[in-house]
């Protein structure tokens, strides 16, 4: 019996457009996201024809977790989804927006924020307070994964630097100061090495 087909948040191509379309970050995520998670401008497509369809933009939360000047690096194992990322490093948590049992409906931004704790929770766990901004959005479309993704970045500011990996493509896990990570960075996957090099605008 084959596995259910899944399906993930997309937007259209030509909303993106519509909005402002930008290469890298953008740090004005109002102007996107009220559009974005209303619903109705959202909606589910299977993950097989989205990854090479261009024509739409697959929503990717991106959470990075900081600690004072620290950020957390791990890289990406063998068994991670996203094949064209493996032995990638990265600074960034994130994944698709799936439709599950409780987003039977297109996603708003109290149903999205609750899917991104999720898919963090998913990946990792977090053993301490912290508090969750979004700081900007982010578009490559320099790369073929980047084509079909646009990433939300948040941060998780956290209270302790306790966390724990849930998944086994996640391996190495450590919090880096800047000078770290810029030491890393061309082992750094592009979305990451995008966030590094604006690290200190977006930890605020």
């Amino acid at each position: 019996m084959n596995p259910p087909e899944e399906n993930v948040l997309v937007i259209k191509r030509s909303l993106f457009d519509e909005l402002g379309s930008f290469q890298g970050l953008n740090f004005e995520p109002g102007k996107y996201l009220q559009a974005i998670l209303s619903r109705g401008k959202n909606f589910f497509l299977s993950r097989p024809k989205a990854e090479v369809d261009p024509t739409h933009k697959q929503i990717i939360p991106y959470v990075l977790l900081a600690h004072g000047n620290t950020v957390l690096h791990y890289v990406r194992g063998k068994k991670a989804g996203e094949q064209r990322l493996v032995s990638k490093g990265s600074i960034g948590i994130g994944g698709h927006m799936n439709e599950t049992d409780e987003t039977l409906f297109a996603l708003d931004e109290a149903a999205y924020r609750a899917g991104v704790e999720r898919e963090v929770g998913e990946e990792i766990s977090i053993n301490t307070k912290f508090e969750d901004r979004i700081v900007a959005l982010l578009n490559d479309d320099s790369t073929e994964v980047g084509q079909v993704h646009l990433g939300i970045v948040h941060v998780f500011k956290l209270a302790e630097p306790k966390v724990e990996k849930r998944e086994a493509m996640i391996t190495n896990v450590a919090f880096l100061g800047k000078n770290e990570l810029l030491g890393r960075r061309e082992s750094l996957e592009t979305w990451s090495q995008i966030c590094l090099d604006a690290i200190e605008k977006l930890l605020g």
